[in-house]
């Protein structure tokens, strides 16, 4: 019975060292690859990749892991750094307040919790934003074209309320009636028109 344990270790010791001694050899070859004039260049890349290697044969969210291997396959470093930017935001995640907004983020990045925080920042506050806006003409005009995305209603209301002011200001009373019976819901096409007739 010794016997046999002691020959499972060994082979288990066996092909430790030989898959060691492929990734060694598979490190080596990024670092030439990334720099094969530059001895020096390719020892920091060697190490600095090895070093990644390691720290990601520790860490513990298999969910966050095999993304960041999807996203690099053969760059350990930048599986680290990937590691850490999505574990990072998938703990922020868990501090989301708003349930609406939380839906908009994950509908737009289901598998990546680094964009589903900057997707849920970047609408948290342009839905703060709005509520702040006066002009409601304007504000229905930007609902109205993105109901579920407040990021762009915020880019609309300042396009059309820009327009709508630039309008306002016009002195080619021909081209204004023009522009108006085209567009007479949309400030920004209604500008667009009146360029176009008046330049």
């Amino acid at each position: 019975m010794n016997k046999i344990i002691l020959f499972f270790v060994l082979v288990f010791c066996v092909l430790n060292v030989a898959f060691s001694q492929s990734i060694e050899s598979k490190i080596r070859e990024f670092a030439r690859n990334e720099y094969p004039n530059d001895y020096e260049m390719q020892q920091y890349i060697y190490k600095q990749q090895i070093s990644a290697y390691n720290y990601m044969l520790t860490v513990t969210d298999k969910e966050v892991k095999d993304f960041a291997k999807r996203e690099y396959p053969n760059d350990y470093a930048m599986q680290k750094y990937i590691y850490d930017q999505q574990l990072s935001a998938k703990r922020y995640s868990g501090s989301f307040e708003d349930s609406e907004i939380e839906k908009i983020a994950i509908r737009e990045y289901p598998n990546d919790y680094s964009m589903q925080k900057y997707v849920y920042e970047k609408q948290l506050a342009a839905k703060k934003y709005m509520r702040t806006v006066e002009d409601q003409e304007v504000k229905l005009i930007a609902k109205r074209e993105y109901p579920n995305d407040y990021s762009m209603q915020k880019y609309v209301y300042d396009k059309q309320l820009s327009a709508k002011h630039y309008m306002r200001n016009v002195t080619n009373l021909s081209a204004k009636s023009k522009a108006i019976r085209e567009y007479p819901n949309d400030f920004s096409m209604q500008k667009y028109i009146y360029d176009k007739i008046v330049y």
